[in-house]
């Protein structure tokens, strides 16, 4: 290996160890039942939206290298709180992290279930702080039309350049190599369907399990927090 190519590989890895630095240091804030009860913040907030049982909770402990922080019900659609966690020095964070109920569960009143739509869907479109939305998608499953949904919430936003999306194809460990990569053109393809002109959008293979796309994600957010 060369210097200049040794040298870009060293930057590169302390890049992405500092970023998972970064996101160890989550810590749990407040929870709350309705918009009006999250404290007003000036912190850019990063939200992990997606269906019951995509793996959105065990992807932020799995960011947090924390087994509990976020938390994840035995039964899906159970948890209907949003949560907030601080990301940072503990003195002074750097950024929030939001963890949203997640939607489409059938067993799920459907009363609760409208409920929480509304809620998400005043969150994602009029929350001044959101700065990033990471969106959970279950990597054998695909797109659903609630999923279809959330994007055009947010369309509006990520248009204008407010807010940036991450899709994560999670549970990527149980597709072997050819579906893995099939998953994931399908998910650039709708992607750049419903995109609206100049929104920043990433897409990217995800495992908790294996740490497939681990180190990816934190710089993403890591990057969104505190831009060079």
């Amino acid at each position: 290996m060369t210097p200049v190519l040794q040298a870009s590989d060293n930057a590169l890895a302390n890049a992405a160890k500092a970023a998972l630095a970064w996101t160890h240091s989550a810590r749990f804030l407040t929870t709350a039942s309705r918009l009006d009860q999250l404290p007003a913040s000036e912190l850019p907030e990063i939200a992990f939206v997606g269906r019951s049982n995509a793996g959105k909770s065990t992807a932020i402990n799995r960011l947090a290298q924390q087994k509990r922080l976020a938390f994840a019900s035995r039964t899906p659609g159970r948890t209907q709180h949003i949560n907030l966690f601080e990301v940072g020095p503990k003195d002074a964070p750097d950024a929030l992290f939001a963890d949203l109920p997640g939607y489409g569960y059938a067993a799920v009143e459907r009363a609760a279930k409208l409920r929480w739509q509304e809620v998400m869907a005043d969150y994602l479109q009029s929350r001044r702080s959101l700065h990033g939305v990471v969106l959970m998608i279950d990597s054998r499953l695909g797109f659903t039309d609630l999923d279809r949904r959330l994007l055009e919430w947010l369309a509006p936003r990520l248009g204008g350049g407010q807010v940036r999306l991450l899709a994560l194809l999670t549970k990527a460990d149980k597709l072997n190599r050819r579906d893995a990569q099939a998953a994931l053109q399908a998910a650039q393809a709708l992607l750049g369907e419903v995109a609206p002109e100049g929104a920043d959008i990433g897409v990217t293979l995800f495992s908790a399990l294996s740490r497939q796309g681990l180190a990816d994600v934190a710089e993403v957010l890591h990057g969104w927090a505190l831009p060079s």
